[in-house]
């Protein structure tokens, strides 16, 4: 039976294949290990096998786990679910990165409620560039105006974008998603020198994704087995 540590081996050599296929720098894909719903302690074992970034959906657990884990001071906690406006104090208070930035009003919060003692909050902004209603994110079209917006929060750093493409589609609905938000984020890229991240990819389709420029993959299921449902 796999540990966690001979899957993140697993994850991190299908990464480098993936990166090598696409004639890519190597070590420019980041791997975001995905620990909702996970015991403490299996991100204590993923810990010890080098994982150092860690993706929470839920956000109490996400706090709770940061706060029991608040002795391994190296690892980099990114909030990837949605966020409603009377949870953005306790996220500012605690996480590195923030990837599903959506609304202007989370961004303005998130930056008001940000510590003056802490660096600025690390944000990307989610796209829903399908357009799916079972999906957050904003449409391209509303992304000029948010970027400008989130520039003038000054505990907020812009760092990229995330989405999270639909799944079960035919490979040139795929190729054509994923070509698009490569354009976005490149087009991003060359106006905010801050921003480094396109945050894309999960088991499924992080091959493809890396072909497509992504710099960071979120992995959970293949690193840390079938997740428990919440009550």
């Amino acid at each position: 039976m796999q540990t966690i540590a001979d899957r993140l081996i697993n994850a991190r050599r299908e990464i480098d294949n993936a990166i090598a296929s696409a004639n890519r720098n190597p070590h420019s894909v980041r791997l975001l290990a995905v620990s909702k719903t996970k015991p403490v302690s299996d991100i204590e074992l993923a810990y010890e096998a080098g994982q150092r970034l860690f993706g929470e959906n839920y956000i109490q657990e996400g706090v709770d786990k940061i706060q029991t884990l608040k002795h391994l001071t190296d690892i980099e906690w990114h909030m990837i679910g949605p966020i409603q406006s009377n949870k953005t104090k306790i996220v500012a208070e605690h996480f590195h990165w923030v990837q599903s930035i959506d609304r202007l009003k989370i961004a303005r919060r998130l930056n008001d409620q940000r510590p003056e003692n802490m660096p600025p909050l690390n944000v990307c902004i989610q796209l829903n560039i399908e357009q799916e209603e079972s999906k957050s994110g904003i449409v391209p079209a509303e992304l000029p105006g948010l970027v400008q917006e989130i520039l003038n929060l000054p505990r907020l750093s812009l760092r990229g974008l995330m989405a999270i493409p639909a799944a079960d589609v035919t490979p040139q609905a795929q190729h054509h998603t994923l070509a698009a938000l490569q354009s976005l984020y490149n087009d991003l890229a060359q106006q905010v020198d801050t921003v480094d991240t396109l945050s894309v990819g999960m088991s499924g389709d992080m091959c493809e994704a890396i072909a497509h420029g992504s710099t960071m993959v979120r992995i959970g299921t293949a690193i840390f087995g079938a997740r428990q449902q919440q009550n």
